[in-house]
């Protein structure tokens, strides 16, 4: 890394049902063994930036990156993560750990309060389609497909391990 922050890529990490689902309950709303593992792939390594409500409902720091929570809860605090009040202190924040890591991006995991916030900043999303249709209570935002390049990362089928099939994708912002 050159120091050059500005290189540090925004990424958001999601996995979204058909009808734009993220979660139901205050949590996951699937288990599929290996999209987590696709979302440790992308995230390891790398500062990782979360909603209070996302990093309660993992309920411990993710191990091998810098766990930053967002919350307006200034009572908030947890052992091992960064606590910050809003998206601005928590990308300064992430750049400046991205930079100690040598790491080319940030994560930005979520929930959907965030992803809204950080949508339009973002430089890439690795995207997991999970083909189902549910009801939940936390939803991404739609992507317009004019502003992404699309390309396919993998897929997987449903299993005793992996509840819904699904495909990977990386989506890299258009420039003009």
């Amino acid at each position: 890394m050159t120091g050059d922050t500005e290189k540090i890529l925004v990424a958001l990490v999601v996995a979204v049902s058909r009808n734009g689902v993220i979660g139901v309950d205050g949590g996951m709303a699937w288990r599929i063994s290996d999209d987590l593992k696709w979302f440790k792939k992308n995230t390891m390594d790398k500062p990782v930036v979360m909603g209070r409500k996302t990093y309660q409902s993992i309920g411990k720091p993710l191990p091998g990156r810098d766990n930053i929570v967002i919350t307006r809860r200034t009572a908030f605090s947890a052992g091992g993560v960064f606590v910050v009040r809003s998206i601005e202190d928590a990308l300064t924040l992430a750049r400046e750990c991205a930079e100690r890591r040598s790491a080319d991006e940030i994560s930005v995991i979520g929930g959907g309060e965030i992803y809204d916030q950080t949508l339009a900043l973002a430089d890439r999303i690795y995207l997991t389609r999970v083909d189902v249709e549910l009801k939940g209570d936390a939803v991404f935002p739609e992507i317009d497909s004019r502003e992404w390049r699309e390309r396919v990362d993998g897929s997987c089928k449903k299993s005793e391990r992996n509840q819904y099939d699904c495909d990977f994708f990386i989506l890299d912002r258009r420039r003009a």
